[in-house]
């Protein structure tokens, strides 16, 4: 396991992590909020392979 210690917001942490999808890359790391299960396993089925612009591009479409 590689942890990187790092501040997360409380308001976060208190988040359900079935409503979470998280994405790391070299230089950056994005955690996606969903109102639901579902929506956040359609998000992550469909962004299966896409880099972090492609996924951030297809949140904002369907979920913001």
């Amino acid at each position: 396991m590689i942890c990187i210690p790092t501040e997360i917001p409380q308001e976060l942490c208190a988040i359900d992590d079935e409503l979470k999808a998280i994405y790391h890359s070299k230089d950056s790391f994005c955690i996606w909020v969903f109102q639901n299960r579902a929506d956040r396993n359609r998000f992550m089925d469909a962004t299966a392979g896409m880099d972090k612009e492609n996924r951030v591009a297809y949140y904002a479409e369907l979920f913001e």
